[in-house]
């Protein structure tokens, strides 16, 4: 937090000292009733546009209430610090991406098509936050922090992305020709394909991030490629193999990962 960010333990809390019931992973207040969950997106929205007009450094929580019209203690209940509004940003955003991308993807069937609308998708519902995008990547790259796209603390954003991809082959023509196995893995493989692209845009300088859309352009008709070939008799040990690797050093590092583990003999 910044310097004008300390408040007592009382300031945190619902008026008359009470610790809030219900509470999101990494202290989010979980919003019970409309209202509540107004305010909390009034404060997310006022946080996100004081963000791109001073900077996140610059912006502090005392600051980011007086401004939605909020007590400190009100903002506090509903993200514990500043940096929690990172993931409450991230959990809009992913909601938002996925409501976008899947109407794009309307009537489309191409598997390449589609998860090249869902990337790109996602650059669009992401531009208007590229300028401070930089100074939210050094929090959420710590792999100790609850705000690593990684961690089990983001795994509802996460979750909602994941299905995204699964839908992405799901509503392809693809998806019927390919291993059963491998559908189940591939949505969170995809996702994973989505974060070198974050991690690639994140560092972007050129106008609309243009080299990172051709990298979009570029990567995803090889990605369809090699995910089509994986459905003929010469490649499957190779897509065996590639299975065994993800399911024994990719998905593990990604927190409450939905993959069934068999069962102990």
């Amino acid at each position: 937090m910044g310097s004008g960010d300390v408040e007592s333990a009382g300031d945190r809390n619902e008026p008359g000292g009470a610790v809030p019931a219900g509470e999101l992973a990494g202290g989010r207040a979980q919003p019970k009733t409309d209202k509540s969950e107004a305010t909390r997106a009034l404060i997310l929205e006022t946080a996100m546009r004081m963000f791109q007009e001073r900077g996140y450094e610059k912006t502090t929580m005392r600051a980011i209430a007086a401004e939605a019209g909020v007590s400190v203690g009100n903002a506090y209940y509903y993200f514990s610090a500043k940096e929690f509004l990172i993931q409450g940003f991230y959990d809009r955003m992913t909601y938002d991406h996925a409501a976008d991308a899947r109407a794009r993807m309307a009537g489309v069937k191409d598997f390449s098509q589609r998860l090249e609308i869902a990337l790109v998708s996602w650059l669009d519902t992401a531009a208007p936050y590229h300028e401070f995008s930089a100074q939210f990547f050094r929090t959420a790259a710590d792999p100790t922090s609850s705000l690593s796209p990684f961690s089990n603390e983001s795994h509802p954003a996460r979750a909602t992305a994941v299905e995204l991809f699964r839908d992405v082959l799901q509503g392809s023509e693809l998806a019927p020709k390919l291993d059963a196995e491998l559908v189940e893995l591939l949505p969170d493989v995809l996702w994973l394909h989505l974060m070198v692209v974050v991690l690639y845009w994140v560092f972007d300088r050129t106008e609309d991030t243009e080299r990172t859309r051709e990298f979009v352009r570029r990567s995803t008709p090889m990605a369809a490629r090699v995910i089509n070939l994986s459905r003929y008799r010469i490649f499957r040990p190779i897509v065996r193999d590639a299975k065994g690797l993800i399911q024994d050093f990719i998905l593990p590092t990604i927190g409450k990962t939905a993959v069934k583990q068999p069962p102990a003999s």
